[in-house]
């Protein structure tokens, strides 16, 4: 009787043996394909190849809603790389760089205040251009349709400091045409001068052509001809602080390509 037992036994040893090799096999299969398919045990990043960062970009007010709209283009075809404006007068940034302001590229709309960092950044590069423009408040009361007509007492005229880009392009025009201003207000950057004239607060302002155009009807866009009008350039650049460079120097880089340049030009800036 023992004898049967044993034997009994020993056969379902056998047995249990035997259904388990094929069982651990196909386990260690399903380990193998998970690793390749990228699955619980993959050890790889989703974006191999692709240095993830997270970059700070300090860009002109006036960048303010194509660079947002760059930014996701950029985002979406560079897996891994964040990007996060910060937007002021360039006047503003300037300070911001030489203060230190951890940062990684810089863009500014107009070459004297790049010019006035080449100890802080890297070679810069233009990638558009930009017009100004009157913005004359709802239904242009006053009737603004040119220059000159900003010189009249009675209409409220505000222009941005003579510090800031947009300011200094107004001057500029104004004296060239020998018409004297006196703004009611002197604004620390372009869309400060636009929001005065959206609210009614003035009657109108020099602002860029891109400003005036994202108003819709809140003002009224009186075009300046080119012979009286100013161009405004914005070279960008990295900065030579940035713990990023690399990734820095490719979004730099990507400005100047159709995909970028596309964006800015039906936001309303020229081609470089």
């Amino acid at each position: 009787m023992h004898a049967i037992l044993n034997g009994r036994r020993a056969a379902a040893a056998a047995l249990t043996a035997a259904l388990l090799v094929p069982l651990s096999a196909c386990g260690g299969n399903d380990d193998k394909k998970a690793d390749a398919a990228g699955g619980p045990s993959a050890s790889a990043p989703a974006s191999a190849g692709t240095k993830a960062a997270e970059l700070t970009v300090l860009a002109a007010s006036s960048l303010t809603d194509v660079f947002k709209t760059a930014g996701e283009a950029y985002e979406k075809s560079h897996p891994g790389t964040k990007v996060k404006f910060s937007f002021a007068g360039s006047q503003e940034l300037a300070a911001q760089v030489k203060q230190g302001s951890p940062a990684d590229a810089l863009v500014t709309a107009d070459t004297k205040t790049m010019d006035g960092l080449r100890g802080e950044t890297n070679d810069p590069t233009i990638i558009a251009k930009n017009r100004l423009v009157i913005a004359a408040g709802k239904d242009n009361p006053f009737k603004i349709d040119e220059l000159k007509d900003l010189a009249d007492s009675k209409i409220k005229v505000v222009l941005a400091a003579p510090e800031v880009p947009v300011g200094r392009y107004s001057k500029q025009i104004l004296d060239a045409q020998k018409i004297e201003v006196k703004p009611v207000s002197q604004e620390p950057n372009v869309r400060a001068v636009l929001s005065k004239v959206e609210l009614g607060e003035a009657d109108a302002g020099l602002v860029y052509k891109t400003d005036s155009a994202k108003s819709g009807d809140k003002v009224v866009t009186v075009d300046i001809p080119d012979d009286q009008n100013a161009v405004a350039s914005y070279p960008a650049a990295t900065l030579k602080q940035s713990k990023n460079s690399e990734a820095a120097a490719a979004f730099v880089a990507w400005l100047s390509t159709p995909e970028a340049q596309k964006i800015l030009q039906d936001a309303g800036f020229q081609k470089p």
